[in-house]
């Protein structure tokens, strides 16, 4: 007979399944004590003929995790990265006439929001809602102003949704096991809220992932989560340029990379690549500047494309806007990464850094955290909409 009890989260990314296994102390910080990654070729094909097989590879994956640990998994917190995610962002209000804010007051503007959410996007679920702003007679305030006396009441929240179809899919993949979805969190927010935490600051910046398929951008106000981005390009498309401009291989890109040769930033105008790079193909008289300015044009194109004209971040966008940056690929990283800063602050000044890849284990812990206790800034965290939304709604702001 099974005895123990422990608790399963799984992130689903665009190439593995991660399985984190944990148990809570008498504080509720997660111990992790199983972790195990599996690839995943399903959520990257997204063709119904891999469904089965991913059940089956998921149902294997726990049931061995079961009889490792001796116990029986009934629920699972699901963290979601590289899905496409819409978010909107959207005031109601509450004329008062001089009286009090009450949680009255605020239950009701959440639930016309949400209702009018739900009945404009019938093919978006909502996975998360933040509080975004408290304005009382036009004054902002940081926490909700229960309970002080006022005329006009506003209130904004930040809505982010999924399709239908593809929370289906997820729903699926863990039904087979006969799982009970606890909470579906975005990776992005997790992140978020761990940068907050250990930069210490206001909790408003943008944040940018270079991933080698894709480039995912992040915008938090003052700890509210508040706008994403996803493209579907990547840092493989300097590679990709390097090769068919120079006609040299990849192989070859990476080996010139992986020397470092861009950290220096002049070379002499017939300053060429070594014989020694061309090991595996033909000799070419290929100019190291050249390669150079193929790699920063296309950089400051991602820049322009995804940040310094991109007219839906319009309404963020102040002076000196606050940027973390990621790289994935270590190799442009190391050769380009005062490109990326440069190229941030060439149209609006700005503060930008580059930060290193998330600790998967501090991630999880986190994620943990976050489906105990909330955030400060989520208004109800949900998977679903239920006939209880109104009771959470209580519990998750007034708990």
């Amino acid at each position: 007979m099974k005895t123990n009890t422990f608790d399963l989260f799984v992130e689903i990314n665009d190439k593995n399944f991660i399985f984190v296994v944990g148990s809570y102390d008498e504080i509720h910080n997660l111990r992790i004590i199983e972790k195990k990654i599996v690839e995943n070729e399903f959520f990257k094909k997204k063709i119904k003929s891999d469904l089965l097989n991913t059940q089956q590879l998921l149902k294997n994956t726990i049931q061995n995790l079961e009889e490792k640990l001796d116990c029986i998994f009934k629920e699972v917190v699901v963290i979601l990265e590289n899905f496409d995610f819409s978010c909107i962002n959207i005031s109601g209000f509450k004329k008062l006439n001089g009286s009090q804010v009450l949680r009255e007051n605020i239950s009701y503007i959440l639930n016309s929001l949400k209702l009018a959410i739900t009945e404009t996007e019938k093919e978006e679920a909502i996975i998360h809602i933040f509080n975004s702003q408290s304005l009382l007679d036009r004054t902002s305030y940081e926490n909700l102003p229960i309970g002080l006396y006022g005329n006009f009441f506003q209130h904004e929240l930040s809505f982010f949704l999924m399709n239908n179809q593809e929370l289906k899919k997820i729903r699926k993949v863990f039904g087979v096991n006969n799982l009970k979805i606890k909470k579906i969190l975005i990776k992005d927010y997790i992140e978020g809220v761990k940068l907050i935490d250990k930069k210490k600051n206001d909790g408003t910046f943008f944040m940018i992932k270079f991933n080698k398929d894709n480039i995912n951008l992040i915008y938090f106000e003052k700890s509210s989560f508040k706008y994403t981005q996803n493209f579907k390009f990547g840092t493989n498309l300097i590679l990709n340029d390097i090769e068919k401009v120079c006609e040299i291989s990849r192989s070859t890109i990476e080996k010139i990379l992986h020397d470092r040769y861009f950290e220096k930033k002049d070379f002499e105008e017939n300053e060429f690549l070594e014989v020694e790079y061309f090991r595996n193909e033909k000799f070419k008289k290929v100019k190291k500047q050249l390669i150079a300015d193929v790699s920063v044009a296309r950089i400051e194109e991602f820049i322009s494309l995804i940040f310094n004209n991109n007219k839906n971040l319009q309404l963020y966008k102040k002076e000196n806007n606050l940027i973390y940056f990621l790289i994935e690929d270590q190799n442009i990283k190391n050769n380009f990464d005062n490109n990326f800063n440069y190229h941030f602050s060439k149209k609006i000044p700005s503060q930008s850094s580059l930060i290193n890849s998330f600790d998967l284990d501090t991630l999880f812990i986190k994620a943990a955290n976050i489906s105990i206790f909330g955030w400060k800034k989520e208004a109800v965290p949900i998977i679903h909409t239920k006939k209880s939304f109104i009771t959470r709604i209580f519990k998750s702001l007034f708990g």
